[in-house]
């Protein structure tokens, strides 16, 4: 049986909501009573997943979006085994439950990658072998390619079944780095390239031309959130969590703005080619020269 397809081209974006607080880790693993992964339902056809502090300090955010024909995750987590970090069953949990809503009777799954950094990638090896599901490697070779990406300033599309996602190439904390644009919400999905954190720069000239480019994409779209995939900072401005810290009880929230984006390529101006550590309010500018 097959459902009515869901219309997802709407002119503005549909809203969803980020009232949400985020498992944040527990002082002792002993005591950590917090699920393996945290589920908030964006909308009805968005869902972001956040890895528990308690399995992997990185405690990176997923992204698990629905269209017509198949679904596409972002990232896949920092931690391979399943008994400890269950990406695969809870994605088929929530696929079983969208489908149930929205009968298909094909439905595939795709994975993407924000980057190739192995707190993105662990959980790839969940999927192999399962039905209905591609796994594009992340890359940069594989995960430009298949996103038709080896055009500079070119965005590729990814089309889930009437929902499109727009994609950029935005090297610079890493080489394959890319940042996705979901035309039906208007979220930007960052990855590590802005996030608030610890912004750690690879490349400085293409990290301040990523910059450029996420600010002039984001300026001819509504964008509603800016997602990256971690948080670090602390609630004072300025101050963030130490590296591997498995406890963040005073976290602010995940997502960012498009003004954001702007005062990060103004403190580049400001850090020039200086390398080290350079903190800013909302977020921590890293760069070691390579």
């Amino acid at each position: 049986m097959t459902s009515t397809r869901v219309d997802f081209t709407s002119s503005a974006p549909v809203p969803g909501t980020m009232d949400v607080r985020w498992i944040h880790g527990s002082p002792s693993a002993k005591h950590n009573t917090d699920p393996d992964i945290q589920v908030h339902a964006y909308n009805e056809h968005t869902f972001i997943l956040r890895q528990n502090k308690a399995i992997d300090y990185e405690a990176p955010f997923l992204f698990l979006l629905f269209g017509n024909d198949r679904a596409v995750l972002l990232d896949t987590g920092a931690t391979a085994s399943a008994e400890h970090f269950p990406i695969q069953r809870t994605v088929d949990d929530l696929t079983r439950r969208w489908l149930a809503v929205h009968p298909r009777e094909d439905y595939e799954l795709l994975v993407l990658h924000t980057h190739a950094h192995g707190d993105h990638t662990a959980g790839d090896t969940q999927f192999t072998g399962r039905a209905g599901t591609v796994v594009v490697g992340a890359d940069r070779a594989t995960a430009w390619a298949y996103l038709e990406l080896d055009e500079p300033g070119r965005a590729g599309r990814v089309d889930l079944g009437g929902r499109m996602l727009e994609c950029l190439a935005t090297p610079g904390h890493h080489e394959s780095a890319i940042t996705f644009y979901d035309r039906y919400t208007g979220l930007l999905f960052t990855g590590d390239t802005v996030y608030p954190g610890r912004l750690y720069v690879n490349d400085w000239p293409a990290f301040r031309s990523t910059m450029d480019s996420l600010i002039r994409f984001a300026e001819s779209r509504p964008v509603t959130h800016v997602l990256g995939c971690h948080i670090e900072m602390t609630g004072v401005p300025g101050v963030d969590y130490p590296v591997r810290t498995t406890f963040q009880p005073d976290e602010p929230p995940l997502q960012m703005t498009t003004q954001q984006l702007r005062d990060i390529r103004a403190a580049i101006d400001e850090v020039g080619d200086r390398t080290g550590r350079h903190a800013f309010a909302d977020f921590i500018i890293c760069y070691e020269q390579p």
